[in-house]
């Protein structure tokens, strides 16, 4: 599973622009599932099961975008300033590397880094350095043009259990969703499911709404990451890393409907799974869309616990990953009684 973690966090795709990270998931899931489609959005769909009059058709999303930048202009020196694609932190670019799609790296600088270093500007102050070489009085730049996006770069690495990179959100989630398909052609699936591998959810969940229309699913369930509370003045919550699958209980979006919160644990119960309980009081994932598709759909979230948020040193414990795939496998390989609201 460590190599597919590399693979897909280490691969480029900004939001709008997962291209190469779906071929690299078609790549994996090709095998594993009985049909394979890409909607109009970018979406990848992967049919699992046949529905039938006893079992439910499930929707799994996990989102293969990740935050980075687009090009809004280039100054009369030759820096590149730009626009975020998604929630990207002032406090964690200068001195940052990105990488463009043609495979150009660029440095994120600041302006007054010596002179004021104790302010922290806006998206305006800060700029991207793709010179090549200096001539003629002027910076030489890579072939880098307005409207070029560029993810964040940095490689994988392992410290014991915890595994650190840069878009474990939502990476990881592709490979729960993955490491469940995979489990599932051994055990079989009890249900109609369609993983979803979605775009462009770091910029407002735009790539599971029309996916979620077109399934039409019962139940929707979100694979992503969630922030932890345990580190220093960090979120107030529970969750903890190597502590188990989180299972979201409420979000700035959706509230999770108590048949599929409760469906969860007793899952997570049932097999001795480790987990914990998420209430989120910043951010919500592909789920806050799927619950409202068509007439509404029950809808939950397993997450990941995750340090480090957005940025490219975001971390999880291998443990915890595994907890997900196998909540997340059980559920879908056993028969799930109604989710609709008493």
């Amino acid at each position: 599973m460590k190599a597919l973690i590399k693979k897909l966090t280490e691969a480029w795709g900004p939001s709008g622009f997962e291209h190469h990270i779906r071929a690299l998931i078609e790549e994996e899931v090709k095998d594993l599932c009985d049909e394979m489609s890409v909607d109009n959005m970018g979406s990848l769909v992967c049919r699992v099961g046949t529905k039938t009059d006893t079992n439910l058709r499930v929707m799994v999303a996990a989102h293969m975008d990740e935050i980075g930048v687009m090009v809004s202009h280039i100054d009369r020196d030759g820096y590149l300033r730009f626009s975020p694609l998604g929630g990207v932190f002032h406090n964690t670019l200068a001195g940052n590397r990105v990488r463009f799609e043609n495979g150009v790296t660029g440095v994120v600088g600041v302006e007054h880094m010596w002179g004021k270093p104790r302010e922290l500007p806006t998206h305006d102050g800060f700029y991207i350095d793709v010179s090549e070489s200096y001539a003629d009085g002027k910076n030489k730049n890579a072939d880098i043009k307005v409207g070029d996006a560029a993810g964040f770069y940095r490689q994988m690495e392992e410290r014991g259990d915890r595994v650190i990179a840069k878009s474990m959100d939502d990476r990881i989630g592709c490979v729960v969703a993955i490491e469940a398909m995979r489990k599932l052609k051994e055990t079989g699936c009890a249900h109609e499911v369609f993983f979803v591998f979605t775009v462009q959810e770091e910029v407002g969940v735009r790539g599971a709404e029309p996916a979620a229309y077109h399934v039409n699913p019962d139940l929707g369930i979100a694979v992503d990451i969630c922030p932890t509370g345990d580190t220093p003045n960090g979120h107030q919550m529970d969750v903890k890393l190597g502590a188990g699958a989180a299972i979201k209980v409420k979000d700035v979006r959706l509230i999770v409907p108590p048949a599929v919160k409760n469906l969860m644990i007793d899952t997570a119960e049932q097999h001795g799974i480790p987990y914990q309980l998420e209430i989120l009081s910043a951010g919500s994932t592909d789920a806050s869309a799927i619950q409202l598709a068509r007439s509404g759909v029950p809808s939950g979230c397993i997450s990941i616990p995750c340090r480090y948020a957005h940025t490219v040193s975001e971390t999880v414990d291998i443990n915890d990953v595994q907890a997900c795939v196998d909540l997340l496998a059980a559920m879908l390989a056993n028969p799930i009684e109604s989710v609709k609201p008493r």
